[in-house]
């Protein structure tokens, strides 16, 4: 049953990056995406976060937390693996923009493939780093279907407006299904890691990251609670990738962020978004998040 579920999970989160890519390049315009990383200083901002901030807070809470040592190499492997597929759809949820969510995930993910490799086995005794594992995953899974949904934006507009609605729907239930299959499949780990300090440490690696992404938006007061999101939700797939190289129980610890993260991220952005489309809610928390 439990490799049953563990596929169940695999084809879940799959349908819900393939299909939420290619419904993103149906919605939007090469232009439209790569329009806010024409800002110089939003762009450094977002790399300093990232690649500086999140990965040293990430080791600091490794060194400084009782942590045992496969917690620990997960915390630093969430902390050093940025960009993900799934910040779009927090984008939705928080009713912020979703061009703009494309395209600094695009920059996040392509520069994970060359950044990981390099500081991951610094930092991190043992870890076997492969850029071609990140990137091959990084190139089929999101960025052809979103290539292919751009391509056909732009030559069949009709089409792709009857297909976007499906496409959303396939990768909202994709969602689901491999949330749900993935807690199934992981619970015993999940409560076997209770008691410990990867909890600690994966939510230091949260909250400084929506805090630095938030302070990054400062010049561009619209997207303050898109970056913070886009800084908090680390590429899981590329830190599980490196995990494997280190055994089973960093695997294990690294599942665990990998369900606590998006968990924690998708009730956030849903009340954000709540928050902003009720005006009596947007003005009793105008302070910042």
């Amino acid at each position: 049953m439990g490799e049953v579920l563990t596929v169940v999970t695999q084809v879940g989160i799959l349908v819900f990056v393939v299909a939420g890519m290619g419904a993103m390049g149906l919605a939007l315009t090469v232009e439209a995406i790569v329009g806010p990383l024409r800002d110089a200083r939003l762009v450094v901002g977002v790399l300093a976060a990232n690649f500086v901030v999140v990965p040293l807070v990430a080791v600091l809470a490794a060194q400084l937390l009782p942590m045992d040592d496969a917690s620990a190499a997960a915390v630093i492997l969430v902390g050093c693996s940025a960009g993900a597929p799934f910040l779009p759809t927090l984008a939705g949820l928080a009713k912020a923009d979703q061009a703009t969510a494309v395209g600094v995930m695009v920059l996040l993910m392509v520069l994970t493939v060359g950044f990981a490799p390099v500081v991951v086995p610094l930092v991190l005794e043992g870890a076997t780093v492969a850029a071609g594992d990140i990137a091959s995953s990084l190139v089929l899974y999101m960025l052809v279907p979103l290539a292919l949904g751009l391509l056909v934006r732009a030559r069949y507009p009709a089409l792709a407006e009857s297909l976007g609605g499906a496409l959303k729907r396939a990768s909202s239930a994709g969602l689901v299904v491999g949330i749900v299959a993935g807690l199934l499949v992981t619970w015993r780990e999940v409560l076997g890691s209770v008691g410990s300090w990867i909890f600690a440490g994966t939510a230091l690696v949260l909250v400084a990251g929506f805090a630095v992404g938030w302070l990054v938006g400062a010049g561009r007061p619209a997207d303050r609670t898109l970056l913070g999101l886009a800084t908090a939700q680390r590429n899981i797939s590329a830190a599980l990738v490196i995990a494997a190289s280190l055994g089973t129980d960093t695997t294990v610890r690294t599942l665990v962020a990998a369900l606590v993260i998006p968990i924690v991220l998708i009730v956030a952005a849903g009340e954000i978004g709540r928050r902003s489309a009720d005006p009596a809610a947007g003005e009793s928390s105008a302070s910042p998040p």
